[in-house]
């Protein structure tokens, strides 16, 4: 019997032209001012997908499937070490849309498993925020302990 897995989606704006969010997903420097401590990105399909994060030792996995220059970015996710949600066992679709001045992000995280999709929900509730204050040009805010990942 297959495993069922859960969507998760999020759609957010951010103050910042698509070429910057762009960046800040495919760039390894410009990664890691929002979401880990350690980014090893080689954005084109079937390059490698590897975040290693700073306040735990876990390390996220997985390639990339598809990269059009400031439209869209897909790659695959997983964690390395882990059975529940190996490395490349889920997919990560980001489409960026110019808006105004803006940008409209549409992530959907598809493929995790049931027992993954609160942690990945709360992962990507505290991450997305992070994104928009750096691509606004602002230090990524802190969360509260109850709301870190």
């Amino acid at each position: 019997m297959a495993v069922e897995t859960k969507v998760i989606e999020r759609v957010i704006t951010i103050d910042a032209p698509p070429e910057t969010v762009f960046r800040l997903l495919t760039d390894p420097v410009q990664y890691v001012r929002w979401k880990g401590k350690l980014a090893e990105l080689e954005p084109q399909p079937g390059g490698k997908f590897r975040v290693e994060f700073a306040s735990t030792k876990d390390i996220a996995a997985g390639k990339y499937v598809e990269v059009i220059r400031d439209r869209r970015v897909v790659f695959t996710w997983g964690w390395e070490g882990n059975e529940m949600v190996p490395p490349g066992s889920s997919t990560v679709e980001i489409d960026l849309e110019p808006t105004g001045s803006g940008t409209r992000l549409r992530l959907v995280h598809r493929g995790l498993p049931d027992g993954a999709v609160t942690s990945h929900t709360e992962g990507w509730d505290y991450f997305l925020p992070r994104l928009v204050d750096v691509a606004a040009g602002r230090e990524p805010r802190e969360a509260t302990e109850a709301a870190k990942p």
